[in-house]
Parts: structure tokens; sequence; C-alpha cells
């Protein structure tokens, strides 16, 4: 049964301060900076469906591949996938979607609690990224045609080259901070794709159930920066918010039609609805606990998949288009 939604709010507010860093205690700050790259590389699969090279989750044997298609040039495109810790969980189900329907070559390079500035060259001091794994490192030794980023706007403190930062203290001062990212982002990943620069694609987040308006406002940003140099739009976030109420938050929602399809997806099938987040967890959609330790969910979980769908949609329609 649901939790009071007094309880719940003053839970997530335990899990949003953890900047969104699975975490076996709710109250922990981020994980320690990594001492070497954790780039995962997935190369296209045999036939769609297939689970990547040594993968155990569930998920990745699960079906959902949303197209047996490529691009309209006959080339899989190359995708590379960065985020904080809903990349970290989503990026199993995100590489199954993209190999499956697009025959993409994938890679993904996820940090939890991290934020836009942790991906920037020039903060390895103070970044929870190695150089490694910046966002124009792995550009310019992958190649990719698109970057996706998903990022859930970390606010609270944790990332050390935020400077401190939040949303909480200083709206303004947070949102101009993340624009001023962005854009720099952007710029470092066009100039590390030189005569070939690959498309970004934003993934729009999902509703804050603690601050409705912080979600919309970054998602405005996002909007701005794809609009000004180029980039896509994935709309990650409607897909896990009620139809014609796109910021408000909900823990349940109808079962959609794939979701009926393939029953193991519509978690409470006697009602039609399905979950999208655990009673203990009201940012993350993976419907396993979290751990101390951040990895890929290991289960099925329907609103991982419907993020994954709406990006591999976006680019899909984009690279066919080519």
């Amino acid at each position: 049964m649901r939790k009071p939604w007094v309880v719940g709010v003053a839970l997530a507010a335990v899990l949003l301060g953890a900047c969104g860093d699975p975490s076996s205690e709710p109250s922990a700050g981020p994980p320690a900076v990594p001492e070497a790259s954790a780039t995962t590389h997935q190369r296209p699969a045999a036939s769609p469906g297939t689970a990547p090279s040594g993968k155990a989750s569930s998920e990745a044997s699960s079906p959902g591949a949303t197209s047996s298609s490529g691009t309209g040039s006959g080339k899989p495109p190359t995708v590379l996938y960065l985020g904080d810790s809903l990349a970290m969980e989503n990026q199993e189900v995100l590489g199954r979607e993209l190999r499956g329907g697009l025959r993409a070559r994938y890679t993904s390079a996820p940090y939890s609690g991290t934020t836009l500035c942790d991906y920037l060259e020039g903060s390895a001091e103070r970044s929870l990224v190695p150089a490694a794994d910046k966002a124009a490192a792995l550009v310019r030794s992958l190649r990719p045609d698109y970057v996706v980023l998903q990022f859930w706007g970390n606010a609270w403190g944790y990332t050390p080259c935020m400077d401190g930062i939040t949303y909480d203290a200083a709206r303004e001062r947070y949102l101009e901070r993340y624009a001023a990212d962005a854009r720099r982002l952007t710029e470092q990943i066009a100039a590390a794709g030189a005569a070939r620069p690959p498309r970004v694609v934003w993934v729009l987040q999902g509703p804050d159930p603690i601050t409705p308006d912080r979600v919309r406002r970054v998602n405005a940003l996002y909007e701005e920066r794809a609009a000004a140099s180029g980039g896509l739009l994935a709309d990650g976030g409607k897909a896990v918010s009620p139809a014609g109420a796109r910021y408000t938050w909900s823990q349940y929602l109808p079962c959609n039609a794939y979701e009926r399809a393939h029953p193991e997806y519509c978690t409470q099938r006697d009602r039609d609805r399905t979950a999208l987040h655990r009673d203990d967890d009201y940012l993350h959609f993976c419907l396993a606990p979290t751990t101390s330790t951040p990895k890929p969910c290991p289960v099925r979980s329907p609103g991982i998949l419907r993020m994954a769908r709406e990006i591999t949609r976006v680019v899909g329609e984009h690279a066919r288009s080519r």
C-alpha cells in the first residue's frame, strides 16, 4: 500500500538530497571520485534483443526493441550516453533499445551524483568524472554521431564543481550557472567533434515531487540550449508523467499499449496501471532497492523502459532523416 504523502515527501527530501545517487544509506553523500575510467563500451548485438556481453541484468533479456530498421543511410549510428544516477540505472536498457532498434554502436559513461560541470574538461580536480571520461575526451576517441545527455540537475551541493551553488539557497544563481555549464559543455563537444561534431540529445526530465518548478526550469534550459546549438530533445520525462499533467509527479500510471502487450511491464494488471517508482524512492525509476554501489538497474522497470524507448525514437527518427 502506498505510504501517506506527508511521509513520502519527507523521505523524498532525503533521497533527493543525495543528488540522485543510489545509496543504501539515504543520507550518504556522493560516491568517491573515481580513480580510473568506468566507461562501458557496448558493441552492436548479433540480433535484436540480445544482451550485452557479460551482462546478467534481467532487463537485458526482456522484450523492448522499438524497431528492426537501421538509419536512412544504412549506417548504424554511434551513440554516447552520459549522465547521472538516472543514466546509471538506465544505461543497459537504453543500450538494448538502441542496438535492437537501430543496430547502434553504443557507449555509456554515466556517474551517479554528477551534473553538467562534472563532464567539462578543466574540472578534473573538482569532479566526480575522471579526465578520460569527460565528454570532449570521449567524443575525440569515439567519434559518436549522437551524445545523449541525461541529467536531473544536481541541486544539493554534493558536486564539487558546482562551487556550493544550490537550488534551495540561490535559485537564480543555480539556474544561471547551470545554463552556462550547458553552453560550455555543448561547445566542448562540438569542438571535440572537429569537422563532424555529434548531435547532442538533451533528455528532458520527469516531475520533481519536492520542487516541481525546478525541473520545469531545468528542462527549459535544455530546450534553449538545443535550439541555440542545433541539438535534439527527447522528452523522456513526458513518458513518465500523467497525460495532460506534464509536471505532476505520480508513482503509478496507466499501462500503455506496449506494457499491455508485454504484461511483465504492467505491474498491476488487475488495475491496468504500472509502477514507476518504489515506495521508498521518489526519484529513481529502478524498481529494485538502491545499493551503496551505483549500478545499472537489475530488474524490469517500466519507467526506465519508457524513457529509453523515447530516446531511441528520437535518435532513430533523426538518423533516418539524414
